[in-house]
């Protein structure tokens, strides 16, 4: 399974976060990808190594065209994460609500008096 902390580099990068959308259609070659891309062929294909270190995508050579394919299991681990995360926070926020309630309903209390 991907190192969670480099899902999360390799999803810090606008570009790389592209690569993914255009791989949730289906896989590409590299060519195709790069396309959409300003930048020389160099610069994205490092791009491409830090997903594939990441493990978020996998690609593979035939002859000279190489293809890449997006992996969901390395941003499944991310979205469990953060869900686990979201839930901790809910349930943070849940308890300053009901805090703040009660000194809320002390301070109406007193001022009746």
């Amino acid at each position: 399974m991907a190192n969670l902390d480099q899902v999360f580099h390799s999803l810090s990068d606008g570009t790389r976060r592209a690569v993914i959308a255009q791989l949730a259609s289906g896989p590409a070659n590299i060519g195709d990808l790069a396309r959409r891309h300003r930048m020389a062929l160099p610069s994205f294909m490092k791009h491409i190594r830090v997903l594939e270190e990441s493990e978020i995508i996998v690609s593979r050579k035939r002859g000279r065209v190489r293809t890449c394919e997006l992996r969901a299991a390395a941003l499944t681990a991310a979205q469990d994460w953060l869900a686990q995360e979201r839930r901790v926070w809910e349930t943070r926020l849940d308890q300053l609500d009901a805090f703040i309630e009660t000194l809320a309903l002390k301070e109406t209390t007193h001022g009746e008096e």
